[in-house]
């Protein structure tokens, strides 16, 4: 789907502010409320936008350590049933089978670095697991990052260099890579 710069500043906004209704969409983006809900059922259909949902800190809820584990399943057993047995695990937020030198990538938090050996427990005796390597993150830089993608699929869209309306980019530095409400919209036509 091609996406535009009132596209990539609607998600921006969402992203920023799942909770916010269309109204609001409409009053902050300087738009007609039918103009963004007309973007959004686009977005939508279309799988640009798959939920619109509050980002949960696992930190604030007092999970402050994060790990990636790498992990080898027994080819007999077969990823999905290892990644059935492995989702019963809560402390596994993310899960994905990748090729190279293992057979699947999880992202876990834990209480702990000794509660983070529980969990680690808890993975290596899963049915169908054969061997696991860990790494904890020691600082999180950025993660989910896909405001960046959009716009630079507006640039490419466009086929000439398009990007974010000159106020849009200031306002946006200013606020540490984030739009003010003010100034979302700028250059924006419905």
């Amino acid at each position: 789907m091609r996406i535009d710069s009132l596209d990539a500043s609607l998600i921006e906004l969402l992203t920023d502010e799942p909770g916010l209704g269309v109204m609001e969409c409409s009053k902050r983006l300087g738009v007609a409320r039918g103009t963004v809900q007309n973007r959004l059922n686009r977005l939508h259909e279309s799988g640009v936008i798959t939920r619109i949902a509050p980002h949960i800190d696992p930190t604030a809820m007092g999970y402050p350590v994060i790990a990636f584990c790498s992990l080898k399943i027994q080819q007999r057993r077969g990823q999905v049933g290892v990644a059935a047995e492995l989702a019963k695990i809560p402390e596994i937020l993310d899960m994905h089978t990748v090729s190279g030198s293992s057979d699947m990538l999880v992202k876990i938090v834990a209480r702990s670095t000794k509660d983070l050996q529980r969990v680690l427990d808890a993975i290596s005796v899963t049915e169908g697991m054969s061997r696991s390597s860990s790494s904890i993150v020691l600082e999180t830089h950025f993660e989910n990052r896909t405001l960046p993608l959009a716009w630079e699929a507006v640039r490419q869209n466009s086929g000439d260099d398009e990007e974010a309306p000159a106020a849009v980019r200031e306002a946006s530095a200013r606020n540490g890579g984030r739009l003010s409400s003010a100034t979302k919209n700028a250059g924006h036509n419905a």
